[in-house]
């Protein structure tokens, strides 16, 4: 059921969505202090492409005082437009029987796309 709740993700917006989070990653990359943020969006563009059957985990290091940090600083920079768009796509597409389960998916990306360092989707 995963698989075709991914492949119908995909062909309505999962796949812009990955790409976009890919190609900012990549645009971040491009600087020395952004490199570890744009590795993050790069991470949540992968997500993004698959999130049906999969759940967030914290990595073995992932509060520690650096990551910490950093996540402050992705707050503060991008995460929280992330998580306003995420939290949109969900109630419009949570409008619709049929969009329910795609919502849940932009509500589970929600936290990641939040505090991404020391996090994953698996």
């Amino acid at each position: 059921m995963s698989l075709l709740g991914n492949i119908i993700w995909l062909i309505f917006g999962g796949f812009l969505a990955g790409l976009g989070y890919i190609l900012g990653g990549i645009g971040l990359c491009f600087t020395i202090i952004g490199i570890p943020f744009g590795i993050q969006a790069m991470k949540l563009g992968v997500a993004t492409f698959a999130p049906f059957g999969k759940h967030i985990v914290v990595e073995p290091d992932g509060n520690s005082v650096l990551r910490v940090i950093l996540n402050i600083l992705w707050i503060i920079f991008f995460g929280w437009e992330i998580a306003i768009a995420h939290l949109v796509h969900a109630a419009v597409l949570a409008i619709t029987i049929i969009g329910i389960p795609f919502a849940v998916q932009h509500i589970k990306l929600i936290p990641i796309a939040l505090m991404p360092l020391g996090h994953s989707l698996k």
